[in-house]
């Protein structure tokens, strides 16, 4: 095995050495640990799940695991490496959530400072910590405190943006709040929250911070292709990255950017695999969910899968009917004929 640039390499965030550097970045609706599964069978070296909500950790009576946001929570059998994504603006209430999050036996615990959504942000959560990096730092502590009380001393991580808009790039000052206060490493997304998720990212921003921080800097923004990873890790000399909408219906990415840094050659997934990759997508998510909810569920996914292939179009139209898992067998077995 050649490793041509260095460039696949392992990433140390605190005590834990993950073996490689192509993460599974954190998106709601979409990395559910059956689909963190699929990916960490493609390569993917670690797995975020969707953010939970503190306060709903906190809030929750009797089981956790059993509640929604537990269910979010839970490590998938063949996953390997995965951190829980905590949201949340109060450093108490994430302390406690923190503490929750024994049972599920994280690899780490990351907090979300770059969610751009309204509901979350309304909170004082998500990227609305860009505004405050002196809050960021104490919520920063209070799980750290918590990861070493009641989780064995694991990795705390952040995801943020590059600031809250054109006018206030703070992204330094935020990230060093982070490390100061016990962060393990940082994840920057070089958009601002009034970008959301249009525009370019700003991959020179990654490459300020990754040069300047002393924790691993983790980058995403724009990562569509293997092509796309590897120009990264070589512009802007981040220790990994992380693969969001890239990803979705495309866990062969993973495959691919692995390969290309190691110098070896890897075909594009033929229709086939891509079809059977979804089926053992849903196939893991029907014992979590449910035939029918977790059918509705993957319908999005589905036509994600699809997603480029010939005659899309049409096969994605009857996808979005599908009820049961022979519907989906039924429109793919011929679709593929």
């Amino acid at each position: 095995m050649t490793n041509p640039a260095g460039l696949y390499r392992p990433v140390a965030a605190g005590p834990l050495i993950l073996p490689g550097n192509l993460f599974l970045a954190p998106v709601a609706g979409y990395t559910d640990r059956a689909f963190r599964q699929i990916c960490a069978g493609y390569g993917a070296n670690l797995g975020y799940t969707e953010l939970a909500s503190a306060e709903a950790i906190v809030r929750r009576p009797g089981d956790l695991a059993e509640s929604k946001t537990g269910r979010l929570m839970r490590r998938g059998a063949g996953e390997g490496f995965y951190a829980v994504q905590l949201f949340g603006a109060d450093p108490d209430v994430m302390y406690r959530a923190a503490l929750k999050l024994a049972p599920f036996g994280p690899d780490l615990v990351d907090i979300n400072c770059g969610c751009p959504v309204p509901k979350v942000v309304k909170s004082g959560a998500g990227a609305a910590l860009m505004r405050d990096p002196a809050l960021l730092g104490d919520i920063v502590a209070a799980v750290v405190r918590a990861s070493g009380e009641a989780l064995g001393g694991v990795p705390v991580t952040v995801k943020i943006r590059s600031g809250w808009d054109a006018a206030s790039l703070n992204y330094r000052e935020t990230a060093a709040a982070a490390v100061g206060a016990g962060a393990a490493l940082v994840c920057l997304h070089p958009r601002t929250r009034a970008q959301g998720y249009g525009g370019q990212s700003d991959w020179s921003l990654i490459a300020d911070l990754a040069g300047r921080l002393p924790a691993p800097v983790a980058g995403s923004g724009d990562l569509f292709s293997a092509e796309a990873a590897e120009r990264m890790l070589r512009e802007t000399g981040c220790a990994a990255i992380m693969f969001a909408r890239g990803a979705l219906g495309n866990p062969f990415i993973f495959r691919e950017a692995r390969s290309l840094l190691l110098g070896e050659s890897c075909p594009a997934p033929a229709p086939a695999e891509r079809v059977n990759a979804a089926f053992r997508h849903l196939g893991l998510l029907i014992p979590d969910m449910g035939e029918y909810a977790a059918c509705r569920e993957m319908r999005k996914q589905f036509c994600a899968y699809t997603k480029g292939v010939p005659g899309g179009a049409r096969l994605r139209n009857a996808l979005v009917r599908a009820e049961t898992e022979e519907d989906y067998r039924r429109i793919l077995a011929g679709w593929l004929e």
